[in-house]
């Protein structure tokens, strides 16, 4: 599944190690979460930052990204470097 076909309230895992779930049904390289970090907090998330999503039977499975998603963050990674 792509992170465009995921829906609000879908729980997700980050590349970072935390988890968030989903605040919008957006497609893009942006999407809003609530994410439980140090904090736990609402704000924008990159589409390539999600690694994983759990399913109505609370398996997790890996997501695809877009060209597009996949575009930005060689960007990011350009400018921000990591």
């Amino acid at each position: 599944m792509t992170t465009n076909e995921l829906k609000k309230g879908t729980r997700i895992h980050l590349k970072n190690g935390w988890y968030a779930t989903l605040m919008d049904n957006k497609k893009g390289t942006i999407r809003m979460a609530e994410v439980e970090g140090f904090y736990t907090e609402i704000g924008s998330i990159y589409a390539h930052d999600i690694a994983e999503y759990r399913d109505e039977h609370g398996e997790w499975h890996l997501v695809e990204h877009t060209k597009k998603q996949k575009e930005v963050e060689k960007m990011n990674r350009m400018i921000f470097g990591a």
